[in-house]
């Protein structure tokens, strides 16, 4: 909230530092647009200090300058400045609506819904995640501008009590980051977890800090050889290299991935620790690059991985080897072209910004899903934003919402493949069964065995990464087996089987 007592203040932002962002990353921006918005929001929050005692309109400046790094429309630019003033000053939505027009209104109609929870404890955490599915449903910008909300907050969180920063911090690492991660923003969600880390979980920071920061520290200072020699090796190639850097791991994801039984604690193990970025022109040039990489470096057996034939489920893509460098460093390369490279960073947000993403990359929501509002739009490769926003109004109990969206959402993430080479999303451990209920309700009724990679294989079998799935149907079949139930792992394979088998009298006497 707003205080109005007067503290020292830092060094403080102004609209030339938006006006610079929106400069630096090309946006076709009205500047006049967003000069009148920041007026208005300097008007709106006139007065107002955040408890860290900067003048309130600082904190949406910064967000504006956040979603301008994420290169997002106008309208995402204008309602970033705007989004607390219907709920923080006299203005109210019809205000902003009238002076900025109907998509601005919405998208801060949006936020203001999103930050409206009236629950404590676990209830308050549910809410908060229903309540982000259907705004990512109707307009995934409305969960953007939130998210680029949170990082200020958590960037100037020191002012707040301890339990508050606590509370703040887990929800980031527990809601805004897997959300970040399942909409392809990489670099957003590791800045996000890196801030919250020390803060939900000081003690393990502690252990983080003292054991393997050292070592850390260490491992990036020595890639800049490593980045030295392939510059050469990739010249004497004549490819062209439009960026080549290293990238550490974030602290988070790499405090994660060392407590997995694999690498026990172990610093060494971890052979993405820091991975070089090499951007070249176009596809064809990354593996021309890795082909030149491989005549100077020897590539570890078995760790090449072709994401850009085959895309992770959050659409990323890139070409990583990994190989033994001099000196018996062990180190990943990355290739990728100028918008692999922003589709890593930005994820669904880096869409905004290329032209030819035209008409064909989005879908409406249907209104018989129970969404209204006109002209919002969800990409069509993210269908599960769509099934999350329908699935979390089915389901009532608080606890069972929880466990199934931690299976369903923020799980790991495998990519299967039909026979015709669609790409199947779905959490890891999923069966035949929850690959059936995906494509289609029919298809999943009438399933009585599956092909994996060409083989029969149980029904109840766990897919893993790759995997070549074909369903055996038989149309005299009318309903699933109850025995489904039992094994399979999804929300919308489960709820659609217990759909089904209402109808069945057998099912209803044992039920």
């Amino acid at each position: 909230m707003p205080q109005t007592e007067d503290k020292n203040q830092p060094p403080q932002l102004t609209f030339d530092d938006l006006a610079k962002s929106v400069k630096a990353n090309d946006l076709k921006v009205d500047i006049d647009v967003l000069k009148k918005a920041f007026a208005f929001a300097t008007e709106a929050h006139k007065g107002q200090r955040r408890r860290s005692g900067e003048p309130y309109v600082q904190h949406p400046l910064q967000t504006a300058i956040t979603l301008a790094e994420m290169r997002l429309d106008q309208a995402t630019l204008v309602a970033g400045l705007l989004h607390d003033v219907p709920e923080d000053t006299t203005f109210n939505l019809v205000e902003i609506e009238k002076r900025f027009g109907p998509e601005v209104g919405g998208l801060v109609a949006g936020i203001t819904k999103l930050g409206k929870i009236k629950y404590r404890g676990i209830e308050r955490y549910a809410e908060n995640l229903r309540k982000m599915f259907i705004s990512m449903a109707q307009d995934v910008r409305v969960v953007l501008i939130k998210m680029a909300d949170r990082l200020h907050n958590l960037r100037t969180i020191g002012a707040l009590p301890p339990e508050k920063q606590r509370r703040i911090a887990l929800e980031v690492l527990e809601i805004y980051a897997p959300i970040a991660n399942r909409l392809g923003m990489g670099r957003f969600k590791g800045t996000m977890e890196d801030l919250a880390f020390p803060i939900a979980y000081p003690e393990e920071w502690a252990w983080f800090k003292t054991h393997i920061l050292p070592q850390y520290e260490v491992r990036v200072q020595e890639i800049s050889s490593t980045i030295s020699e392939l510059k050469k090796v990739l010249g004497a190639n004549k490819i062209k290299v439009l960026d080549i850097h290293g990238r550490a791991k974030h602290y988070y994801s790499l405090y994660r991935k060392l407590l997995q039984p694999q690498y026990n604690k172990n610093l060494n193990l971890v052979y993405d620790l820091v991975a070089i970025r090499v951007v070249v022109p176009t596809a064809d040039d990354c593996y021309k690059a890795m082909g030149a990489i491989h005549t100077r470096f020897t590539p570890l057996p078995g760790r090449i991985k072709d994401y850009i034939a085959q895309p992770k489920p959050n659409n990323y893509r890139s070409l990583h080897t990994t190989v033994f460098a001099d000196g018996g460093k062990i180190v990943e390369v990355q290739l990728r072209d100028q918008k692999m490279h922003q589709q890593a960073e930005y994820g669904i947000a880096a869409h905004w910004h290329y032209k030819e993403m035209g008409k064909h990359f989005w879908t409406r929501i249907s209104k018989t899903q129970g969404f209204h509002h006109k002209g919002y739009m969800v990409p069509k490769k993210m269908k599960w934003i769509q099934e999350l926003a329908v699935w979390q109004q089915e389901v009532q109990d608080t606890r069972q919402f929880l466990k199934r969206l931690k299976i369903d959402a923020f799980r790991d993430r495998i990519f299967v493949f039909t026979p015709n080479g669609d790409v199947i999303d779905l959490p890891e451990d999923a069966t035949p069964v929850d690959f059936a209920y995906y494509i289609h309700s029919d298809i999943g009724n009438t399933c009585v065995g599956a092909k994996i990679n060409g083989k029969l294989e149980q029904l109840d079998t766990q897919l893993k990464n790759g995997d070549v799935v074909e369903i055996i149907t038989d149309k005299s079949r009318k309903s699933p087996g109850r025995d489904w139930l039992r094994f399979v792992r999804t929300a919308a394979a489960r709820n659609k089987i217990r759909s089904t088998l209402r109808h069945d009298p057998e099912f209803t006497r044992r039920g």
